[in-house]
C-alpha cells in the first residue's frame, strides 16, 4: 500500500512536469508533494518528508501570490503588414494551423486581428472575419500554453464587449473542431448553433452586446 502511494506521487510530480500552463503545473506538483510527504511519514522518512513539504509550501505561495497580484491584460490591435504578426505567426505557425488550416497572412480584406497582452507579454492571438451584419466570424483564437487558464478568455469575452461593440461586432461565432474546443467555447460563454458539415466540428455563437 506504502509502495502504491509512493507510484501515485511520482506519477503526479511527472505529469506535473508536462503542464504547459504555469497554474496546473503548481496545482499538480502541489499534490504530487503532499503525497509524497505523505508516503515520507508513512515509511518514516523524514527528509522525504521534509522535503516534499517544503515543495508543498513553495507551491502554496507561488499560487496565492499570483492570485493576488493583478494581471494587466489589454487589447492591442495590430495591422496586416505588422512586422511582429508575421514574426509570431512563424514561430507559432504550426499550432495556429491546428486552430485553423487556412489560416495564412497577410490578412484578408475584412479581416480583424489583435493582440491579447499580459503587462507588455503576448498572451494570444486573436483574428476575425467582420461581416457587415454585425457578425464577426473567428477564424482563429490561440493563447499561449502558459495562459490556458481561462484569464484570456474571461477578459476578451466576458469584459471586453464594449470593444468588439466600437467595431461594430455584436455577435461572434466560431467552429469547434473538437471536444476539447467546444468544451472551452461553451464555458466562454458560446452556445451550439449547429452542427456543421463536419462530423467533429460544430458551430457556436454568442452576443457580444454591452
Amino acid at each position: 500500500m506504502y509502495e502504491l502511494i509512493g507510484y501515485a506521487a511520482s506519477v503526479l510530480v511527472a505529469i506535473s512536469l508536462m503542464m504547459g500552463s504555469i497554474l496546473r503545473l503548481r496545482l499538480i506538483n502541489l499534490a504530487g508533494a503532499a503525497l509524497f510527504a505523505v508516503y515520507g511519514i508513512l515509511i518514516g522518512a523524514a527528509p522525504v518528508a521534509a522535503v516534499n513539504l517544503f515543495i508543498v509550501g513553495v507551491n502554496i505561495y507561488h499560487l496565492v501570490s499570483t492570485r493576488a497580484t493583478r494581471e494587466f491584460l489589454r487589447i492591442l490591435e495590430v495591422r496586416s503588414d505588422s512586422e511582429y504578426l508575421l514574426h509570431f505567426a512563424t514561430v507559432h505557425g504550426d499550432e495556429l494551423r491546428t486552430h485553423d488550416p487556412e489560416f495564412t497572412l497577410p490578412l484578408r480584406p475584412g479581416q480583424l486581428a489583435f493582440f491579447v497582452l499580459s503587462d507588455v507579454v503576448p498572451a494570444g492571438l486573436f483574428v476575425g472575419d467582420v461581416r457587415s451584419d454585425g457578425e464577426m466570424l473567428v477564424r482563429l483564437d490561440y493563447v499561449l500554453p502558459v495562459y490556458r487558464d481561462f484569464r484570456v478568455g474571461r477578459f476578451l469575452f466576458e469584459e471586453n464587449a464594449q470593444w468588439f461593440n466600437a467595431h461594430g461586432i455584436r455577435r461572434l461565432t466560431a467552429v469547434a473542431r473538437t471536444r476539447d474546443r467546444a468544451r472551452y467555447l461553451r464555458r466562454m460563454g458560446f452556445a451550439a448553433a449547429s452542427a456543421s458539415d463536419k462530423a467533429d466540428a460544430r458551430i457556436f455563437t454568442r452576443s457580444v452586446t454591452a
